[in-house]
């Protein structure tokens, strides 16, 4: 495994921590935005041991879907939480309104959970 790759699964790891001590004080949309970063920064390594690297987001969604998602290399759940995941964090980050509850920031912390262990097993063999 490149060090890169383990510096980025262990910064999703500590976004999982930060949204589950978030979620513990009742800031589900800040959870939900680190929940995202999770997952996304478990894509980009994944990318990254196959030397693929992107400068936005969507390249690293679409990237992901290509190459883990349509191979059949992870089940396509991920790509999808990854992508609502997004989508959360966005209305999170620039919505004025609370649009996310705790219960679904919490089912994001787990989708991410979920996705770190994934990209754990597909780095390391």
């Amino acid at each position: 495994m490149k060090s890169e790759t383990s510096k980025l699964l262990d910064k999703a790891m500590r976004a999982i921590r930060a949204a589950e001590v978030l979620l513990d004080k009742g800031d589900a949309e800040f959870a939900a935005g680190r929940a995202y970063y999770a997952m996304f920064y478990v894509a980009e390594a994944m990318l990254g041991e196959n030397e693929m690297k992107f400068q936005k987001h969507g390249g690293v969604h679409g990237a992901f879907g290509e190459q883990f998602v349509r191979s059949g290399m992870v089940d396509k759940k991920f790509h999808r939480w990854l992508l609502d995941a997004f989508d959360r964090r966005i209305q999170s980050d620039y919505g004025l309104d609370a649009v996310v509850t705790v219960e679904e920031a919490r089912l994001m912390v787990i989708q991410a959970k979920e996705f770190l262990e994934e990209g754990r097993r597909h780095v390391t063999g």
